[in-house]
């Protein structure tokens, strides 16, 4: 169920904390909603949910939210690390949207067990760790078996094993053909778990497409030659890019190894090194991001 979000935006005072945001959710992959602090990734999202008043629409399989009549059904949400009654067990917090989403009590043991929480089931959220809430969000999210998930900064007080574990249950999700977006600032993570990135600063989108298309349009070749001049001409002649790096080597873009051990065999070049050098998506976000960080009444993420 893909999710479409068109115009989005909202301001608080001054700020412009969404300014004109349109991007796609598409099913089977996870979706990595990328941005600083400040850049609006949690009022965006709150904007898709109609939780905030602002300008745009977002449509879930074709139609508003507020259009479907059983929304739990169609999209879990995990918006807050602990949005629970602090006097209600995590059994009752669960029991009490099973019975607004009418689903059977059964329901709520299996994702108890899901997100290893049976243990804990009968004790109150207040005392929970971080990490615990966050697992009781998500089984909040997943009760109704929703057609996609939203989730902001669900691997937060997550230790290892854990964000492991949340990694591999959010992309077999995905992968049933159900829609997943989720922000973090765990940029590492994210290149694990998203094969999808929708990345924002100050509020507008710097990028939007799949994690291998972001990384490569800044990926290179290293060579390093007995020649690098000459190397350099061919390389260029073939409609590639290549500048100096060192004494020996050449930073070479838009042509691939293959490519450029061809070049260096026609021109009698030795090679010393070929190597294809692909960006991380950390490196990828600080060049798309910059300096787009910012702090705005309201707006933590």
């Amino acid at each position: 169920m893909a999710i479409v979000a068109q115009g989005l935006g909202k301001s608080f005072g001054s700020v412009r904390a969404v300014d004109d945001l349109s991007f796609e959710v598409p099913d089977g992959v996870v979706t990595g909603f990328l941005g600083p602090n400040g850049a609006g990734k949690s009022t965006a999202m709150r904007l898709m949910l109609g939780l905030d008043r602002g300008d745009g629409s977002t449509l879930f399989n074709g139609k508003p939210l507020i259009n479907h009549p059983h929304a739990s059904e169609v999209v879990g949400t995990h918006l807050d690390a602990r949005p629970f009654l602090p006097g209600r067990t995590a059994r009752d917090h669960l029991r009490m949207l099973a019975t607004d989403a009418k689903l059977p009590s059964s329901r709520i043991d299996e994702v108890l067990a899901m997100v290893g929480l049976t243990e804990v089931a009968n004790k109150r959220p207040k005392d929970f760790s971080l990490g615990m809430a966050q697992r009781l969000g998500l089984a909040g999210a997943v009760l109704a078996s929703p057609q996609a998930l939203m989730l902001d900064e669900p691997a937060n007080g997550l230790d290892p094993q854990s964000i492991q574990w949340l990694r591999e249950f959010l992309r077999g999700y995905a992968a049933q053909g159900h829609a997943v977006l989720v922000s973090s600032h765990l940029l590492t993570e994210m290149q694990l778990m998203a094969q999808h990135v929708v990345v924002i600063a100050r509020g507008k989108l710097m990028a939007d497409g799949t994690l291998d298309e972001l990384v490569s349009q800044r990926s290179d070749v290293l060579v390093r030659s007995a020649d690098p001049g000459r190397l350099a001409e061919a390389i260029r002649a073939s409609g590639g890019t290549a500048d100096r790096e060192g004494d020996d080597g050449l930073a070479v873009v838009g042509l691939s190894t293959d490519d450029v051990g061809r070049l260096a065999f026609e021109s009698g070049v030795a090679l010393r090194e070929l190597t294809q050098r692909k960006a991380s998506l950390e490196e990828t976000f600080m060049e798309l991001t910059g300096d787009g960080q910012q702090f705005a009444f309201g707006e933590t993420s």
